[in-house]
């Protein structure tokens, strides 16, 4: 088959392509590299870089594609409540310009890779589908809004549509900004270097952390699943694992004498995040394989950034 992926040179762009071509398939990457890294990206990939915004350049890139993997976004929470117009700017304006291409070439499948802090705080766990989403950040909003305008716009068109919310994804090559890093990539560094592993609140906040072999999996499922069209999928490891429990993993796999410490000012986000998988089980035939002490292991083992100097 042939994919456009968005997003290519990301964090899960990169791996999700890689997988495409080491399958035989033909892939092209569109990425503006504001955060992405062409060197993840296998030489087989044919990598475009460019705006998701930029309707000539995508008419050009979507000719033949049978599917195209929607990535390219802002992620970074805390940088969407400073920067709410530059998330609505490429999360959603980026969202709608491509599903315009693709209205325009005639392309059938869109997967767009949405996010489980569309959900917010819920009153119970696990999370499904049908519960009301409850965005708390400018970037959840962003990425409900695309949901929408994916899936709406699809209809109109007939373009079939699949949503993948995906939880807190981790692994190798995962980015690490100065500011605001993810968690997991985070404490990995700190423990690894001698550093402090801070926890936000009181640590008992807990994520659902799925490792970015398992993410890829349900992603190319989605692409051929033939219920999947109009569907909007957990992608998770379906355990929930506090915050303090993680830096206790990170410390105990690592062998690290790093210090945790508490800061008890800063809030630590939704009380409670765990993705309910009956759905992906059904639809993509998803079962995650990798449990959070191996795929800690396996990103230790994989990433030169996590090997002590």
């Amino acid at each position: 088959m042939n994919f456009l992926i968005t997003g290519a040179a990301g964090f899960l762009g990169s791996a999700l392509a890689n997988r495409l071509v080491s399958e035989g398939h033909q892939v092209r990457g569109l990425d503006d590299l504001s955060s992405g890294d062409r060197e993840a990206l296998s030489p087989e990939v044919l990598f475009t870089r460019g705006d998701v915004s930029d309707r000539p350049k995508l008419w050009t890139l979507l000719q033949d594609v049978d599917c195209v993997y929607h990535l390219a976004a802002r992620v970074l929470v805390p940088e969407s409540v400073l920067y709410p117009r530059e998330y609505n700017a490429v999360n959603v304006g980026g969202t709608v310009a491509l599903m315009e291409a693709m209205r325009d070439v005639g392309v059938r499948r869109v997967v767009l890779v949405s996010s489980g802090a569309v959900y917010g705080r819920q009153e119970s766990q696990p999370l499904r589908e049908d519960m009301v989403p409850n965005p708390n950040s400018p970037y959840a909003v962003s990425k409900l809004a695309a949901e929408h305008y994916v899936r709406t716009i699809g209809n109109l068109w007939n373009i079939e549509t699949v949503v993948l919310r995906v939880f807190n994804a981790y692994g190798p090559g995962q980015h690490l900004p100065p500011a605001h890093p993810p968690v997991i990539p985070n404490f990995l560094y700190q423990a690894v270097h001698g550093g402090t592993l801070v926890v936000h609140g009181d640590g008992s906040q807990t994520r659902d952390y799925v490792f970015v072999d398992d993410v890829v999996s349900a992603m190319v499922a989605a692409a051929t699943a033939p219920e999947a069209s109009g569907e909007i999928v957990n992608v998770g490891s379906g355990v929930e694992t506090s915050v303090r429990q993680l830096a206790e993993l990170v410390l105990e796999i690592t062998g690290g004498r790093a210090e945790i410490v508490y800061n008890p000012r800063s809030g630590g986000g939704v009380p409670r995040m765990c993705a309910d998988l009956t759905k992906a089980a059904q639809i993509l035939n998803y079962q995650p394989r990798v449990p959070l002490a191996e795929g800690l292991k396996l990103t230790l083992a994989r990433d030169p950034r996590f090997r002590p100097h």
